[in-house]
């Protein structure tokens, strides 16, 4: 995503890249849901089924921790509706329509997001400015999420393959 700096200069510049975290897993959950409700009857499967309300409840603790994380710093928040602006520039640029089903739509959002935590990992890592919350934590946290997609990208390529 473009909208990660080289380095984290300020609990400011934080803060609006942890917002754009939570907007995008509230984005890539959304459309993957939308992506599933839209399927015919009979094209729905439990064990997509199943994938997707993983990756849910995946999304939803990761807000949770992101939030925490933001709600620690001393900064201003964005706007939702700017944040959400920034996340749909780069993620919106392709539709459900845009992949051959449910599945590689999921997984091209938990790929996005996966790249995303992984390139704000390596602008904190850059920094030398201290933040009002704790470095270690912030790296510690954005680690853990961004490991928890990357098993969200195999459990995806794993269904896939499967059904092949």
């Amino acid at each position: 995503m473009s909208s990660v700096a080289a380095r984290v200069d300020s609990d400011e510049q934080l803060a609006r890249l942890l917002q754009i975290g939570v907007v995008l897993e509230e984005v890539v959950e959304a459309r993957a849901h939308r992506h599933y409700q839209s399927l015919p009857e009979d094209e729905r499967d439990d064990d997509i089924e199943a994938l997707l309300s993983d990756a849910s409840d995946e999304s939803a603790e990761h807000r949770r921790r992101l939030e925490s994380l933001i709600d620690e710093l001393d900064a201003e928040s964005v706007a939702f509706e700017e944040v959400k602006g920034l996340v749909e520039q780069s993620y919106g640029a392709t539709g459900p329509e845009d992949f051959d089903g449910v599945l590689y739509d999921q997984l091209h959002g938990e790929e996005t997001a996966y790249k995303f935590y992984a390139d704000l990992i390596e602008a904190v890592e850059a920094s030398e400015a201290s933040f009002g919350v704790d470095r270690d934590a912030v790296l510690e946290t954005l680690r853990e999420i961004r490991e928890a997609e990357a098993g969200g990208v195999e459990a995806v390529a794993k269904l896939m393959e499967d059904r092949a």
